[in-house]
């Protein structure tokens, strides 16, 4: 019962969040409005007159530039005021969120270490692992393939034609290294409370590894250490009871001000490619559902209605890591053990993100396409390959798809400055991205689960 009226709440909130947001963009922000508006076409026109000058001593340069700052300067005043106007809305949702954030890392800490310390022996972590790789491996794959299959299909960008930009515009993405050592960087950690306290879950899931696996190797004592990591999780699961009642209060003001700040003219303005990229995503779904039926049978329509409210809560705040906590938790009462959801899980978070892996393919060549640059059959494959080793260093970077795309576009001759076409709706697409990586990661952990012979699905706790 409980469980069903966080749903409804979380439900309603989104509602009254959409509604709230059309009234401060409609009435509250119509001047502000106006007045960016006003500055972007200015800066637009401005910025064609500069483009037109072949000499850039003359003083027309000199007053372009001038205006050019001077409507820059109205543009970010707007934007701040808006922001001034925004923050009640915004405060709700950042107190969820670094609640979530607090929550995550000591919770993933302790979980993996129980988890693989129960495992016992290293085989046996070398065993799911693989197996946890596999999945991964395999999901990537399929959500980058099938958003280039998609976007191929629909082309959505071949009716905008834009013309190419000027090079010296910059979106201020800073774009993805594919530097071994900053991958390894990333990766390894130099320091455990760092990793704790930058929320670098990849990195505390290799400390954890490591814990647990000298936990488990120490006989009695390590006995010792499991019971009170155990215990420590159990107190962190309570919190998480918590923080989840303030879920609905946080998807409020996230809806509030996304629909506030970007209106809803923006779903018309970009209504074909938002809609074909959540066809995809759907398209998505279907897959990982059939792959999940095809190992689970019928409890995996159990699974998707148990995790309904941590899909819900990752949509609206656009962050799957909001969902983690309850994930766990529903995985547990799905009947996963505890020892493979605190290893899958963490995994899945850095390694499985089909959401983000569809979206960036996607998204790429739905920039190609924009410009009228063809890339064949080959150059599509190749850029597929460099997504999915790129993509995998990224873990826990604010924005990260499109940290990902500004760092790949370049290698395939496409204008960097084509994300200001996605900079604007991307909170829209984050929303379906997140709700899709919690999907796959519950379902990488329940098939797992299943493949190491436990009988899921059967011991669902119903409240």
């Amino acid at each position: 019962m409980e469980k069903s009226r966080l749903t409804l709440f979380i439900f309603i909130a989104l509602v009254l969040g959409v509604v709230a947001g059309y009234i401060y963009n409609t009435y509250v922000f119509a001047d502000l409005n106006k007045q960016l508006s006003t500055a972007s076409t200015a800066i637009k026109a401005i910025d064609k007159n500069i483009e037109a000058l072949p000499d850039t001593t003359v003083a027309a340069y000199k007053d372009f530039k001038l205006q050019r700052i001077a409507q820059v300067k109205i543009q970010n005043q707007a934007t701040d005021a808006r922001e001034d106007k925004l923050e009640l809305f915004n405060i709700l949702s950042k107190i969820f969120l670094n609640l979530i954030k607090m929550i995550v890392a000591p919770l993933v800490f302790t979980t993996l270490v129980v988890g693989v310390a129960k495992v016992g022996d290293i085989k046996a972590v070398g065993r799911i692992g693989g197996k946890t790789m596999l999945w991964f491996i395999s999901a990537t794959l399929v959500s980058l393939l099938l958003g280039m299959l998609l976007v191929n299909l629909f082309e959505p960008g071949k009716t905008m034609h834009l013309p190419l930009p000027d090079s010296h515009l910059s979106t201020g993405i800073k774009k993805s290294a594919l530097s071994l050592t900053e991958f390894i960087g990333h990766v390894f950690p130099k320091s455990f409370i760092e990793a704790m306290a930058n929320n670098e879950i990849l990195q505390i899931v290799v400390f954890s590894l490591f814990f647990g696996v000298a936990t488990a190797a120490i006989g009695e004592q390590g006995k010792i250490v499991i019971k009170a990591m155990d215990a420590f999780a159990h107190v962190i699961m309570k919190i998480t009871g918590y923080v989840m009642k303030m879920a609905p209060l946080a998807v409020f003001g996230a809806i509030t001000a996304v629909v506030a700040k970007q209106g809803l003219g923006v779903l018309s303005t970009y209504g074909i490619f938002i809609s074909e990229f959540y066809f995809s995503l759907i398209v998505l779904w279907s897959v990982i559902i059939l792959a999940g039926y095809i190992v689970l049978r019928k409890p995996v329509f159990r699974l998707i209605n148990s995790i309904k409210d941590a899909m819900l809560i990752a949509f609206s705040t656009s962050t799957s890591e909001a969902a983690y906590p309850k994930v766990l938790e529903e995985l547990e009462k799905f009947g996963c053990s505890n020892k493979i959801v605190s290893f899958v899980l963490p995994l899945g978070y850095s390694f499985n993100l089909d959401g983000s892996m569809m979206y960036m393919t996607f998204a790429s060549l739905f920039l190609a396409q924009s410009y009228d640059i063809h890339l064949s059959f080959g150059h599509q494959l190749s850029m597929l390959l460099v997504l999915m080793l790129t993509s995998k260093g990224v873990a826990g970077v604010p924005r990260a798809s499109l940290v990902v795309i500004a760092g790949t576009l370049s290698m395939f001759n496409i204008p960097e400055a084509g994300l200001f076409l996605l900079i604007g709706i991307d909170p829209l697409l984050d929303m379906g991205r997140s709700a899709t990586n919690v999907l796959g990661n519950a379902m990488a952990t329940a098939v797992v689960s299943k493949w190491e012979g436990e009988e899921v699905g059967k011991q669902l706790i119903r409240e």
